[in-house]
């Protein structure tokens, strides 16, 4: 199959406490990387829409004060897929973190930014190229 166009994801960096959570990868594009809650935008939704509604569906957690950040292009060649994908910054709202979708993720935490565990994900990674720091906004 060959890619046609890109597609657009969203990225969400939720902030608790001076850390960041994170979702490892399983069985989906990234299998065995690291990423924040997100996926794709849907047809009609905001970047704040998708954000609030994406990190619901993978972590239970509500948050607030979402804000674009960032944007990557981000080609996934192993796995054939193209996205553009839109980070946004949030806080914590409330909730407890769970994996809300255990066929798409093994492992559920909250990371230090300086201490992110690794393999990340390919846009975290075009990201963290871009020199960009959640606490230095």
């Amino acid at each position: 199959m060959t890619i046609q166009r890109p597609e657009a994801g969203i990225g969400v960096i939720i902030l608790k406490n001076k850390k960041v959570l994170l979702l490892k990868r399983e069985g989906i594009a990234g299998d065995g990387t690291w990423c924040f809650p997100g996926g794709h935008i849907e047809l009609n939704e905001s970047f704040e829409e998708a954000a609030k509604r994406e990190t619901i569906e993978e972590s239970g957690i509500q948050i607030k004060n979402v804000s674009v950040v960032a944007v990557t292009n981000d080609i996934l060649k192993t796995d054939n897929k193209h996205y553009v994908t839109v980070f946004v910054i949030s806080d914590y709202d409330s909730g407890e973190e769970k994996l809300m979708e255990p066929n798409k993720s093994s492992e559920i935490k909250w990371f230090d930014w300086d201490r992110l565990p690794k393999p990340l994900f390919l846009p975290i990674e075009n990201l963290l190229k871009q020199n960009f720091n959640p606490f230095s906004l």
